[in-house]
């Protein structure tokens, strides 16, 4: 698979990984196995990354959550691709993604936990309308998820997010009562 100028794509690997089994994201069936299996190696990768923080519960959920907001944004879209279209998807995805995390973040008392609800939509709508620009050679191609340079933006947004209410469920253990053991 290449781009009109012969470069190979620049997909995160889960997305790469679901367009070579769906080759676009066209139809409900396509969503749903796109969205499952970014969900799933997304989830795997962030999981692994965070595992100190957020118990095993946030593989299902990002995988649920992905393949849920890729149907739903997909379809209220009707499929489409132009820049708009693409953020709105983004927009929805995030927030079934952004809203069962959450719901993992706050059973593993995270403090504040909807505020992961709350940023997701507009950290991804960003990330595909960043990547609509760097791909948009090929955006007819309808791919499963925003290429990297929109999981960059993504990423460094909720990074920081995370980072902060990380430090914050930290905090709030520090300063709890301590009981014996």
């Amino acid at each position: 698979m290449a781009l009109a100028g012969g470069e190979p794509h620049r997909l995160p690997i889960g997305g790469y990984i679901a367009d070579l089994v769906v080759n676009g994201v066209d139809s409900v069936g396509t969503a749903v196995v796109g969205g499952l299996i970014v969900g799933g190696v997304v989830g795997a990768a962030q999981w692994f990354v965070l595992r100190r923080h957020v118990s095993w519960s946030w593989i299902p959920a990002t995988t649920v959550g992905m393949a849920f907001g890729l149907v739903t944004g997909a379809g209220l879209v009707d499929y489409g691709i132009e820049r708009r279209d693409l953020a709105i998807m983004g927009a929805v995805t995030g927030l079934a993604v952004g809203v069962m995390q959450s719901l993992v973040l706050a059973r593993d008392r995270i403090p504040r936990a909807m505020w992961w609800a709350v940023a997701n939509p507009p950290a991804w709508a960003l990330g595909w309308f960043v990547s609509s620009y760097v791909i948009s050679q090929n955006i007819s191609e309808r791919f499963p998820t925003f290429g990297a340079s929109g999981a960059m933006v993504v990423g460094l947004l909720t990074w920081l997010l995370l980072t902060a209410l990380f430090r914050g469920a930290a905090a709030v253990r520090a300063s709890a009562p301590q009981t014996p053991a």
